[in-house]
């Protein structure tokens, strides 16, 4: 079996040890009393195969004793006890210890649910007390059972969510004084706006509370609640999440449990209640899709949704490759230039190539003697990148920056969001980078945004609560499109919404409409990410499908549901 180190086994309830036979002379060293051996040569193989490190998949056995004697030593108030049934001890220790204290919690009651390969769901059930208040706190969990490298032994893999699964890394769970009033947070009518009636807003509501409650004019009250871990500022800026208007991407404080009621303060937000009610239909009867929608005119949000409104909020900050859509920004670019015109004749082969990389469109059709409105509205790829060796490789990012407003980290639209990222590339991922690939990243904000300016021709920092609440400013873009750009591109836009590949989303809506489509490719995934961006009347919407296919098909349909509801 070769060379191998041993642990010494002691029988249960006796201070022998079991002694290993070896075959051949000098066969081992003392390593120290009960503690190893060392064997040189040879060796026993019915001792090796008895000392083998269990490997392999866990038994349907071992993930259920590991969790039982978890979940049981928690139960009965023995957190070291629970804690050394973890690969972290120390911090699971540390954990169940905050628990009780921290969150004033008394004896808890867990239920495990089935088993699911390694994972364990689990329900707990608890009384939280404060001063003379003692209310019933219960809730649902989850671990998962690992086997440890170094014996085998199945154990529950420590992370902060076993405990809660609101709680990340450096959280805690705190029963006190709220450290901000309650709100309650108003559509653009006066109507309320609660988690419960738009699932979509639960965390920006957090938002709102953490960064207006005392604002909003309210009193804080006593709760249950996760005290989020401050990112240390080396962190924020390595990571890029540092914010010059205020608008980081930390997640906010967040209530659990409410033992004693404070004054609510109020804050109106630019939200419509019909539009967002719409836009929380459309996207539960998808997987993976996010949307937003805003007033050209002004800015101002009046929906926002997520498939998955417990998870990451895409619409808001999500930072994907925005494909094709991002082709409204090379279109105004190259029309500033005098690279395109919307009836000049224009470039559109199967193939081009930049900078080592070959192009090509979509099922690899080719326009022949056509014009930039034709390419355009049927999304030719090659048109752009053919005219990729014309541009310095910061064209496109002065044009993003300049014009749309993207990319500047200075949006403050009063909760946290994420304005796009256009950097400065060369060669292959320059070009890349026209067709809304390459480093390029944004969300359905974003591309909101970006169809409202070409609208209007100006950009209008889109916000979900007034400036005047905080007198936060607003960003600004440096320059308008120019007019003669701006009217060719709104053009443009709409032969795409009316004759063009977004014509079957657009039909019927009216004359006062424009659309541009796109789809994302992805590593490693099978179909690639849908766009659609448009506006009809004074409401622009964009909306991303993650693995949805082409954008016309996946998120046209989205967008249309929501500019129709707005």
């Amino acid at each position: 079996m070769g060379k191998r180190r041993r642990e010494v086994r002691r029988e249960p309830g006796t201070n022998n040890t079991r002694k290993y036979a070896v075959i051949g002379a000098a066969a081992a060293v003392v390593i120290g009393a009960g503690v190893g051996a060392w064997a040189f040569t040879g060796g026993d193989e019915a001792a090796d195969q008895a000392d083998a490190i269990p490997t392999g998949p866990l038994t349907a056995a071992e993930v259920k004793g590991a969790a039982t004697k978890f979940l049981d030593a928690w139960a009965a108030g023995e957190p070291a006890k629970a804690a050394r049934q973890t690969d972290a001890p120390t911090a699971a220790q540390a954990a169940l210890d905050a628990y009780a204290k921290s969150a004033k919690t008394g004896p808890v009651e867990i239920q495990k649910g089935k088993r699911a390969k390694a994972k364990v769901p689990f329900s707990v059930a608890t009384t939280v007390t404060w001063e003379k208040t003692d209310k019933p706190w219960a809730y649902e969990s989850e671990l998962t059972v690992v086997r440890r490298a170094a014996d085998g032994r199945p154990l529950v893999h420590w992370q902060p969510s076993v405990l809660h699964p609101d709680l990340a890394e450096g959280d805690q769970l705190v029963t006190g004084e709220a450290g901000t009033p309650p709100i309650r947070a108003l559509d653009r009518d006066g109507g309320e706006l609660t988690k419960e009636k738009y699932p979509s807003l639960g965390a920006v509501l957090d938002s709102l509370r953490e960064r207006y409650g005392e604002k909003a004019g309210g009193t804080p009250g006593v709760e249950l609640r996760v005290v989020r871990a401050e990112k240390p500022e080396k962190e924020k800026k390595a990571e890029g999440t540092e914010a010059k208007s205020g608008d980081d991407d930390e997640l906010p404080d967040k209530t659990l449990l409410t033992l004693a009621e404070g004054k609510e303060g109020t804050l109106r937000t630019t939200l419509s209640a019909k539009a967002q009610a719409t836009a929380e239909k459309e996207v539960a009867e998808r997987k993976k899709a996010s949307v937003v929608a805003l007033r050209p005119s002004t800015g101002e949000i009046l929906a926002f949704a997520n498939s998955n409104p417990e998870g990451f909020n895409v619409a808001l900050q999500g930072s994907l490759a925005p494909g094709s859509t991002m082709k409204i920004v090379s279109a105004s670019m190259l029309l500033e230039k005098d690279l395109a015109g919307i009836d000049k004749k224009h470039p559109c082969p199967k193939y081009s190539s930049y900078g080592g990389w070959k192009f090509q469109n979509v099922e690899k059709f080719k326009i022949t003697g056509g014009t930039f409105r034709d390419s355009f509205g049927a999304s030719c790829n090659t048109a752009f990148i053919s005219q990729a060796k014309k541009l310095k490789d910061d064209d496109l990012t002065k044009q993003s920056q300049q014009v749309f407003g993207l990319g500047k980290d200075d949006w403050a639209i009063g909760v946290p969001s994420f304005d796009g990222a256009v950097p400065v590339q060369s060669d292959a991922s320059m070009a890349a980078s026209l067709i809304g690939q390459g480093g390029v990243r944004a969300n359905p904000l974003n591309m909101a945004s970006v169809v409202a300016t070409a609208k209007t021709g100006e950009f209008h920092q889109p916000y979900l609560v007034s400036p005047e609440v905080d007198g936060r400013p607003l960003a600004k873009a440096e320059r308008k499109l120019s007019a003669s750009a701006q009217s060719q591109l709104k053009a443009l836009l709409t032969h795409t919404a009316v004759a063009g590949s977004g014509a079957e989303p657009m039909a019927g809506l009216g004359a006062d409409v424009g659309a541009k489509t796109g789809s994302a490719e992805v590593d490693n995934q099978k179909k690639p990410n849908g766009w659609f961006t448009a506006w009809r009347g004074d409401v622009a919407a964009a909306a991303v499908i993650q693995e949805g296919g082409r954008g016309g098909a996946s998120a046209g349909p989205l967008v249309r549901a929501v500019l129709l509801g707005s």
